[in-house]
């Protein structure tokens, strides 16, 4: 969330954005300008193509109009009179826009210099208080994101009170983009999106599913450690299950066309609940087995729109690390707090420590009875208060089923990353009529708690890529070591070692290429490899190794064996 303050100028920067490209081409239509957390943008219509040349003149004119600091004033119209402006200004998108606003709200109109725009506000008293702007990107956007309706153009930029705050912003940008998780996945072949496969579709190349099993072991390792039992379901399931689940009235659009087999309706699985429902379901429950901690890397499919698509971190395929806890009244605060417990932990040991937590409360519309919410939602802050872990209250946030805590990470620059949520659930355990058998003998509705960690493997992976630069840490690396030979004498000794590290569980290459030591050490460099070992004739000799260690250099002559215990300390301490 932004301040206020830097809502009216980025909001006041996207309108001056408008009236700049307004003054510059000819018959533009313009539809909507939102500021964001990270800066403004603004959505037109024209015949003019932008291009990224455009942005320096816009840029221009832009400052031009904040140095004449015109007031931004505002003005309600009534309905018939706000129609009229906008039917002679030419504006089909702030027609339609008009409609939206329902009977009886005020209209209002903010004007800064001859741009008048529909708009509830607020903005900064005058164009001068904008603070320091940045126009930096072009692309384009259906209108209200419907791919059906007319493509705008768009422009991004941002705003910051001082030329400081923008500069340092523009340097993690440029950080950021170095850091692309898709450069890098195909610089280091980690994955790769391919056209004749399907948009939105991952193919994991061997260095990345080294590192994806790598995540996978831990991940289910640590679960059985906290009390988890793992499923397995299918990926499809029949039409009927995702009836009485809700997806089909609410969540239609987001899923793949029904395959017809046997004369039956079946649906790629947007989500895994109601399998682990079912599984619950399979016999009678007591009180006694209470809390179920039921955990699954379960792949999904949903259709997300073509321009939203963005390498690893939004998919049309992907696995959730998901899981359902299924409890009794007085379980459910020690279980979110095993649950919060258990996040810092997966967190921590994979490098993320600053994390804050968000609690998202009761929305207007809503499933449950009034005591539900109320007792799930304190054991959610209590849950938070007791784990010392900083929160924010998202109010209203929570989805029609239940309150929630999203959890978001810091990455190594500073970016902030949804990541964790935990959900509680009042609407499935109704839809399917679940239910336990309490020590009074009688049948009571258990609690059900989502739970995700990760997310998805997919994001969390494009996550941990850009977090790391591609420079993972020893135990996540696909290769931990390769081992340079000096010349073809050094052969057979090199492979040696690496048979020797191969024993001991490392991962290990060697680079028997009639290439020079500099060309061989370069190559390692550039695939971030964590550990060279360089041999030569005095490394034969002496049944050693030269070390050179990323981001230290030269380590020295080290022994076999105290390289591999040197090694295997920093593996199984994760550092």
């Amino acid at each position: 969330m932004i301040s206020d303050t830097l809502y009216r100028q980025r909001h006041s920067a996207a309108h001056v954005m408008a009236a700049a490209v307004g003054n510059l081409f000819d018959d533009v239509k313009f539809d909507i300008g939102p500021p964001t957390d990270e800066g403004f943008y603004y959505d037109f219509d024209m015949p003019h193509r932008l291009v990224p040349e455009d942005l320096p003149a816009i840029e221009a004119e832009m400052h031009r109009l904040v140095n004449g600091a015109d007031p931004f004033t505002c003005r309600e119209l009534d309905r018939d009179a706000a129609t009229k402006l906008l039917q002679d200004a030419q504006q089909p998108f702030k027609i339609e826009r008009l409609a939206d606003i329902p009977a009886g709200d005020t209209i209002t109109f903010y004007q800064n210099g001859e741009f008048v725009d529909l708009c509830r506000g607020p903005h900064v008293e005058n164009t001068g208080q904008i603070g320091a702007f940045k126009l930096l990107s072009i692309a384009g956007s259906y209108y209200r994101g419907n791919e059906n309706n007319p493509m705008l153009q768009r422009i991004y930029g941002t705003a910051f009170p001082s030329r400081k705050d923008l500069k340092a912003y523009l340097k993690r940008l440029e950080e950021a983009r170095k850091r692309d998780h898709r450069r890098l996945g195909t610089e280091l072949e980690l994955f790769s999106v391919n056209e004749e496969v399907g948009t939105g579709l991952i193919l994991w190349h061997p260095k990345g599913a080294r590192i994806r099993n790598i995540i996978e072991t831990f991940w289910r390792d640590t679960h059985y450690k906290h009390g988890y039992e793992l499923l397995y379901t299918p990926h499809i399931g029949l039409s009927d299950l995702w009836q009485k689940s809700g997806h089909l009235d609410c969540y239609k659009d987001a899923m793949y066309a029904p395959l017809d087999i046997d004369d039956r309706q079946y649906y790629l699985k947007p989500m895994n609940c109601p399998f682990h429902i079912k599984i619950y379901q399979s016999r009678n429950r007591s009180y006694r087995e209470l809390p179920l901690r039921w955990a699954e890397l379960g792949t999904v499919y949903r259709y997300e729109k073509s321009g939203v698509l963005h390498g690893l971190l939004r998919v049309r395929g992907f696995t959730q690390d998901d899981a359902h806890i299924f409890c009794a009244t007085n379980q459910v605060e020690s279980e979110i707090a095993d649950v919060l417990t258990f996040c810092q932990t997966m967190w921590n040991a994979f490098g993320f420590t600053d994390i804050k937590a968000y609690l998202a409360t009761k929305p207007e519309k809503a499933v449950g009875d009034d005591d539900r919410w109320e007792q799930a939602t304190a054991s959610l802050r209590n849950a938070i208060e007791n784990c010392n872990i900083d929160y924010d209250i998202d109010a209203g946030g929570g989805a029609f089923y239940g309150p929630k805590i999203d959890l978001k990470i810091k990455d190594a620059i500073g970016r902030e990353w949804q990541t964790s949520t935990i959900q509680f659930d009042f609407n499935l355990p109704e839809r399917f009529d679940m239910w336990y058998i309490g020590d009074d003998g009688q049948k009571h509705r258990p609690y059900m708690v989502h739970r995700a960690l990760h997310g998805s493997l997919e994001r969390f992976f494009g996550i941990l890529l850009e977090h790391y630069a591609g420079a993972f840490p020893v135990w996540l690396a696909p290769v931990q070591v390769r081992v340079l030979p000096i010349a073809d004498a050094h052969h057979d000794f090199s492979q040696s070692v690496a048979d020797t590290l191969t024993a001991e569980g490392i991962r290990v290459e060697c680079d028997m290429r009639r290439e020079s030591l500099g060309a061989k050490i370069r190559k390692t460099r550039n695939e971030r490899l964590p550990y060279m070992l360089i041999v030569g004739d005095k490394e034969v000799e002496t049944g050693s190794v030269s070390v050179r260690k990323r981001g230290e250099g030269q380590l020295g002559s080290m022994e076999i064996s105290g390289f591999v215990e040197h090694i295997m300390k920093e593996i199984n301490d994760k550092e």
